[in-house]
């Protein structure tokens, strides 16, 4: 761990200062600064984002910022250990691709007709959910057959659905994906964040992109509705679509049996108490990593990802890295790659291979064995997987 002084908290790091980039740091400091802050971590895959860095662990006292948290509410891992092995699986994974793919709609489709909850083994109270719909923030009244209707989809950009088979354990298979709150989250986000910018308390920040609400304010009280309920959302969609994909690989795989999922948000508020401190702690591209707790950390579409225990270590708030995080803008990594280099750096992959994915390239993003490493004190290895069917948007 690293410590940055120089602003009124220090910034805890698992990241070299010097790799960070410049842009990124200001960031960190600009968070640091803050008046509601308490703490900061930083986790290894930090990198700029929108008013905070990805790989932030905010810690404030009765405040939260909407645009550290993110239009994407909510997103978040599953993962489901099978009882299949490598053996198991049929020498053609397209036909498996294929199948997931009819059951989850990816990018800006949905289901024709919103998926039965009851084929969502484990998951109750969908009534007294839906009812909660009915509070949220009024400019989104009219988008509740959308959010049924993308229940269980999927989404574009850097969410997945990936087969992957855990290295060292003749290939046992597991299902994993990463998804979050879909339309309906980004709706309310930017609905709390316009009003946020607009509150004169927050007429001085250094990135208008930091405003907070605080606590015992109106705009405070509704934020955390909405904010939690979109969280819940998003675990449910992720439940959804883990029942679907289930039954993709149970259609291929007859007899097909399934551990109970893993599931952890990572770009989320939590209420968390810190040297008898109440506190609002944001993860805005970070799990939750307390003592005993299973997390995901996924690398890229052609690289694998990580099963991890938490070893609760409060100098970074009980948290981990999200990811391998990007090294290079979605933009750049278009500049840069090519549908080729696409293709030879997911070899092995039954994946998408066109330009359409060329900003998710493996190369894209830092390496995920690295990544894992400089968190040894935050997190233990419980499996690595390595991906041999990823579906994207």
């Amino acid at each position: 761990m690293y410590t940055v002084e120089g602003a009124r908290v220090p910034i805890r790091m698992w990241a070299d200062p010097r790799s960070v980039e410049d842009v990124a740091m200001r960031q960190l400091h600009n968070v640091a600064n803050l008046p509601w802050v308490r703490g900061l971590a930083v986790m290894p895959d930090v990198h700029y984002g929108k008013g905070a860095t990805v790989g932030s662990v905010i810690a404030m006292r009765d405040a939260v910022s909407p645009s550290a948290v993110g239009v994407d509410i909510g997103c978040g891992m599953s993962a489901v250990r099978t009882s299949l092995y490598a053996a198991d699986l049929p020498d053609d994974l397209g036909t498996l691709r294929g199948r997931i793919e009819q059951r989850v709609p990816v990018g800006f489709r949905m289901h024709k007709n919103p998926v039965n909850p009851a084929r969502v083994h484990g998951v109750g109270g969908w009534d007294q959910f839906w009812r909660g719909f009915d509070h949220l923030h009024e400019g989104v009244r009219g988008l509740r057959g959308r959010a049924r209707a993308q229940l269980g989809s999927l989404g574009g950009g850097n969410h997945f659905i990936e087969v992957c088979l855990e290295q060292g354990d003749a290939g046992r298979v597991w299902l994993m994906l990463h998804s979050g709150s879909r339309n309906i989250g980004k709706e309310l986000a930017e609905r709390h964040i316009d009003v946020a910018r607009g509150l004169p308390h927050n007429a001085d920040l250094p990135d208008r992109d930091l405003a907070v609400f605080v606590a015992g304010t109106p705009e405070m009280a509704a934020y955390r509705r909405d904010l939690f309920w979109a969280q819940e959302y998003a675990a449910r969609n992720r439940a959804t679509m883990v029942a679907l994909i289930k039954q993709a690989l149970a259609d291929t795989v007859p007899g097909t049996r399934f551990d109970d999922a893993i599931s952890c948000h990572h770009n989320y508020v939590a209420e968390e108490t810190y040297d008898g401190v109440d506190l609002l702690v944001t993860r805005k591209g970070a799990i939750r990593a307390g003592a005993g707790e299973l997390g995901i950390i996924p690398g890229s579409m052609g690289t694998g990802s990580y099963v991890v225990r938490g070893l609760g270590n409060e100098r970074s708030f009980r948290s981990a890295a999200h990811g391998a995080g990007r090294r290079m803008s979605r933009n750049k990594a278009r500049r840069t790659f090519t549908a080729e280099d696409l293709v030879e750096q997911t070899t092995g992959v039954e994946c998408r291979k066109d330009k359409g994915v060329v900003d998710e390239i493996p190369s894209a993003y830092k390496d995920i064995g690295s990544v894992i490493a400089a968190q040894r004190d935050l997190v233990e290895v419980v499996a690595h997987l390595k991906q041999v069917v990823c579906v994207k948007g």
